[in-house]
């Protein structure tokens, strides 16, 4: 693999325009991400994807949100509709690994449809009493236990449908009592109990190939947010022991400030590997790929063992799958 930009970019539309098509030749992104905008038909989409890859000229990840419920950016008759994941588990009940396993393969069947091949899930943050709304039934519980286990069947659920896993959002979003769209949250606990509650979930998934960090602060490591401090992230790598791939959440968040050039360089000198960038015009794209450069060599080597990851679908009986899913939210308390 040649060496690309330290980036995740998106695109304005349906499809890439020239101006478009000629940026992303020059900074040669590590990926893309789509959101709804970028979603109007099978046909268009399959080309979307299909213009990116061509831009950079190599089978780049593209990125999704598609976790259900809220953010779920392709919906009927394109993919189907999901509970929110806490209703989901809920739902569910003592089935929930396997409704949870089943949930994903389905998804990765319907985005490897479409070229999509990297979904920015499974989420671990804790679900907690004062999580903000913006977040709270995205989670999957608040038994550090009960998420990893939930978080480890959506992931396989993925994998098994050739499409990456992104857990998000390191090290620890649940106990924000701020929308990070819009502010930034503060975090005050001692670092022991974040590590034994809201750490614990991705330590048990820190084989997994790709991870995604938090905009929030934890004031009793850093005064930084998490995505821009060093001490954050030697936290995910030592402590949660993460050595996968790992972006920020979108650096255009609020919760965020300074300039988009800025705040790539400090994510990128904090150790994040890529930086993550939507929502902005061309322009500032342009700035942020400039800002960001290429790859590491420690980069690059995540990347690759991430890459290797990204297999061929396993054999689906997506009716039989169907059909074992719904037995399995219909099934009643002491059913067998």
């Amino acid at each position: 693999m040649s060496r690309p930009g330290a980036t995740i970019l998106d695109a304005d539309g349906l499809r890439l325009t020239s101006d478009e098509k000629a940026f992303f030749r020059a900074a040669d992104p590590f990926g893309f991400i789509l959101f709804a905008r970028n979603v109007d038909t099978a046909d268009q989409l399959r080309a979307l994807t299909g213009e990116m890859r061509e831009a950079v000229g190599r089978e780049a990840p593209i990125l999704i949100d598609q976790e259900g419920g809220r953010v779920q950016r392709l919906w009927p008759p394109l993919a189907r509709k999901w509970l929110p994941p806490l209703d989901f588990v809920d739902a569910a009940k003592e089935d929930a690994p396997r409704a949870m396993y089943l949930r994903s393969r389905l998804i990765a069947d319907e985005l490897k449809g479409y070229g999509i091949d990297t979904n920015c899930a499974p989420m671990l943050d804790l679900a907690r009493d004062e999580t903000h709304p913006f977040l709270r039934n995205r989670c999957y519980g608040s038994d550090p236990d009960v998420v990893a286990a939930l978080g480890r069947e959506a992931a396989q659920g993925f994998l098994d449908g050739g499409v990456l896993p992104v857990v998000k959002h390191m090290p620890g979003h649940g106990l924000a009592r701020a929308d990070s769209h819009h502010d930034l949250p503060t975090v005050r606990l001692p670092l022991e109990e974040l590590s034994d509650l809201d750490f614990a979930p991705f330590r048990s998934l820190n084989d997994l190939p790709l991870g995604m960090t938090a905009h929030i602060v934890f004031d009793g490591i850093d005064a930084a947010p998490a995505t821009l401090s060093p001490h954050i992230i030697g936290l995910i790598r030592e402590d949660i022991g993460f050595d996968g791939l790992l972006m920020t959440d979108d650096i255009s968040m609020k919760a965020l400030s300074g300039s988009a050039a800025e705040i790539t360089r400090r994510a990128l000198e904090a150790g994040c590997d890529l930086v993550l960038h939507c929502n902005q015009p061309l322009p500032e794209r342009m700035q942020v790929a400039e800002a960001a450069g290429a790859m590491t060599d420690a980069a690059m080597t995540r990347a690759g063992r991430a890459l290797a990851a990204r297999l061929a679908p396993k054999p689906l009986d997506i009716a039989a799958a169907e059909e074992e899913l719904d037995a399995l939210m219909r099934r009643g308390p002491g059913d067998d």
